[in-house]
């Protein structure tokens, strides 16, 4: 008779897998992640009493921080020239089409010219639906 011991085999735990799974949830979960527009520029709006909500479809928005720079939609101008702001509002009219609502949210501590410059500039782009962007203050 032949009595041979069965030696076990030595338990292996297979990481691949785990690694595989845990590398596609970081990737998913980078995809879909949403990020804040609104973090990028930071902007103290002027306080009033009446604030009204303006909500338009295919509104244009220009910002201009306390520094005097100026962001259409979200993009910075790049440099605080008027003939520089005039070839992007006007390329931006462009892709909008005619006589889209402009918002211009201005810092409360932004240059009193450069905001008198972003409106001049929309006046002769023939903009005439134009408005500024406030805060609702706290009422007493």
């Amino acid at each position: 008779m032949n009595f041979t011991q069965h030696v076990p085999d030595e338990v292996e735990v297979n990481l691949t897998p785990l690694i595989d799974v845990v590398f596609l949830l970081l990737i998913f979960f980078m995809l879909t992640t949403t990020f804040d527009r609104n973090a990028k520029i930071k902007i103290d709006l002027p306080k009033t009493q009446s604030a009204v909500a303006v909500a338009e479809k295919n509104t244009m928005e220009l910002m201009i921080d306390g520094g005097g720079n100026y962001y259409i939609d979200g993009r910075e101008v790049l440099n605080k020239k008027s003939e520089t702001l005039f070839q992007a509002m006007s390329q931006a009219l462009d892709d909008r089409g005619s006589n889209p609502p402009l918002v211009i949210s201005a810092d409360a501590n932004a240059n009193y010219q450069s905001v008198i410059t972003a409106m001049d500039i929309a006046g002769r782009l023939g903009l005439t639906n134009f408005s500024m962007a406030t805060a609702q203050s706290q009422r007493k």
